[in-house]
């Protein structure tokens, strides 16, 4: 049963309102990061708050919702997000994300890929993507006003000078409709390309940084990369998830407690669909 002792989502509808008027303004302008008053909830920041609060302000009655925690339905924070978000609305709740109208995530984007009809809210610790090279946020400001992204290039290229390669795993910066730089949230590598031209709306929240941006379908979301230095993935040729067989997608690896190891797929609804369907055949 719905809560009655909360409002629909939660938050009151002051509070929706103004965190989808700067959903809007995100929207309006891909990679621009919207400050917003983030809201107190029953959970601690840096557990996702922002993605929550996200979700909270978009979701209706008629919404199916997925969470998932760096591909998995099942972790701590996905299933405590699920029971907040279904006590105050009531929604369905799924682990398909084919069946899901909003997919709130945290570090990884579904293998399955999204349709137009879908949202994904990506909770997002750090949003700007500057800070690793400057602490000021009066000064990040003026660095995006002024597209000056010179100090990122370098920490680029010194990386590249140290150890041959960038050797950043997750978070990978990207450009978005050649105008801003963007963290996309601490999603691998291998999910990066995924934004690119991509048939949904991706929704990014910070709840602690108090930033809101989003990237809007079709828009060109391009890695920082150098022509002779490719941005790449992770590299899974030749691996397969050892529970549905599953290869060309993002694996986990995993070493039990005799020393062996063994890949799983990183995305646990994608996984346990795939083994229903073989179970059938």
């Amino acid at each position: 049963m719905e809560r009655r002792d909360y409002n629909f989502g939660f938050l009151d509808e002051n509070s929706k309102r103004e965190i989808r008027r700067c959903l809007l303004k995100a929207v309006a302008i891909p990679g621009y990061q919207v400050p917003f008053g983030s809201r107190e909830l029953p959970i601690g920041r840096g557990w996702g708050t922002g993605g929550i609060q996200v979700t909270l302000s978009i979701i209706g009655k008629e919404d199916v919702l997925k969470v998932i925690d760096q591909g998995s339905d099942d972790s701590v924070n996905a299933v405590n997000i699920k029971k907040l978000v279904k006590s105050c609305t009531n929604v369905e709740i799924t682990t398909d994300s084919e069946e899901a109208t909003i997919i709130q995530t945290r570090h990884r984007i579904p293998e399955t890929p999204m349709r137009g009809d879908q949202i994904l809210v990506l909770q997002v610790p750090t949003p700007e993507p500057l800070r690793v090279v400057e602490p000021r946020e009066s000064v990040t400001k003026q660095m995006h006003a002024e597209t000056e992204y010179s100090t990122m290039w370098l920490t680029l290229y010194e990386d590249i000078i140290k150890c041959g390669k960038i050797g950043i795993s997750s978070e990978y910066p990207v450009f978005v409709e050649n105008r801003y730089v963007m963290n996309p949230s601490p999603i691998p590598r291998y999910d990066t390309p995924k934004l690119n031209d991509s048939e949904t709306l991706y929704l990014f929240g910070a709840g602690r940084e108090k930033k809101i941006y989003a990237i809007p379908p079709h828009t060109k979301v391009i890695p920082l990369e150098f022509e002779d230095v490719p941005f790449e993935t992770e590299d899974f040729s030749g691996k397969k998830c050892h529970l549905c067989g599953a290869e060309n997608v993002y694996l986990d690896e995993i070493t039990d407690e005799n020393g062996n190891t063994y890949y799983e797929c990183s995305d646990t609804g994608f996984c346990a669909k795939r083994r229903a369907e073989n179970a059938k055949h």
